[in-house]
């Protein structure tokens, strides 16, 4: 088994799971390799023999992506496969137009098992997409405010002296300018998966126009990801809680899984509890 991940050992091993059959060639009796041969790849993708050898040669790296889709079209990648394919050429994937506010079902089950805490998952634009029982008592029913504004990054960046809307009492986060940080570093990286979004451009536009903080965060070009947080909840019922804000990024769609915890054995993890029976979640 070949630990080669380059693009021309990629190539090597895609052509070689793929049979002449399965490819719509016709069969030929003198035959050695179970799968593609060069010249039959180079045939159902358009191009030349020695393109295909120079590519899994490794003398050349930078096809064009007319050339890397018709290689996936040719050897049947899936939509994962045809993604890293371009990667691997120093293309962008292409994606979706548009960003994904799908949640699959096992994503929705194992969210379902997550009752002794307050979790939400946010498209790549950080637009709230679902929460559960446990995060609207913590922050606040969010299904009171309008859609377009359940929003973290509009929340951190308001525009126009607009309040946060994500929770209906306080929140202090303990690193707010490395969350801000994080957060337009998020969204860069989004754009890079989601090019043609006009929801997510449209978003960085209106916050680089009505949020001096953000332009000026947007302007340095830093890339990464939003991972933890710790946070005082300024709870009604209960009074304040410190808590965890834990991120994880879910798959290719760049869904953000956000859990809220608070740190057990302790009175925080008391008030985090009666917070959650409180039943307060105007």
């Amino acid at each position: 088994m070949t630990t080669d991940q380059t693009l021309g050992a990629t190539l090597r091993t895609w052509r070689d799971r793929l049979s002449p059959a399965a490819a719509g060639l016709p069969g030929r009796r003198a035959r050695r390799a179970k799968g593609l041969r060069r010249e039959e790849l180079a045939e159902l993708a358009g191009v030349s023999v020695d393109y295909v050898v120079r590519l899994e040669q490794g003398r050349s790296t930078t096809p064009s992506a007319q050339v890397v889709a018709a290689l996936a079209r040719a050897l049947q990648l899936t939509d994962a496969e045809r993604d890293h394919l371009h990667r691997l050429a120093g293309l962008v994937a292409p994606s979706h137009a548009e960003l994904s506010d799908h949640l699959p079902p096992g994503l929705h089950r194992i969210l379902n098992r997550l009752d002794d805490t307050a979790a939400a998952v946010f498209a790549a634009d950080w637009q709230l997409i679902w929460w559960n029982r446990g995060w609207a008592a913590l922050l606040g029913d969010p299904s009171s405010t309008p859609p377009p504004l359940r929003n973290f990054a509009r929340d951190t960046f308001p525009v126009d002296g607009a309040g946060p809307r994500l929770s209906h009492w306080p929140v202090t986060s303990l690193a707010q300018d490395t969350v801000e940080s994080a957060v337009v570093s998020d969204l860069r990286r989004a754009t890079g998966r989601f090019p043609a979004s006009n929801r997510l451009t449209g978003l960085i536009r209106l916050l680089t126009t009505g949020n001096a903080r953000f332009a000026e965060l947007w302007a340095a070009g830093a890339v990464g990801a939003h991972r933890e947080d710790h946070k005082i909840v300024h709870h009604p019922a209960v009074g304040p809680i410190a808590v965890d804000c834990d991120v994880i990024t879910d798959g290719d769609a760049e869904r953000r899984i956000v859990v809220l915890t608070a740190a057990p054995d302790t009175a925080d993890e008391t008030r985090f509890r009666l917070a959650l029976l409180s039943g307060v979640s105007a």
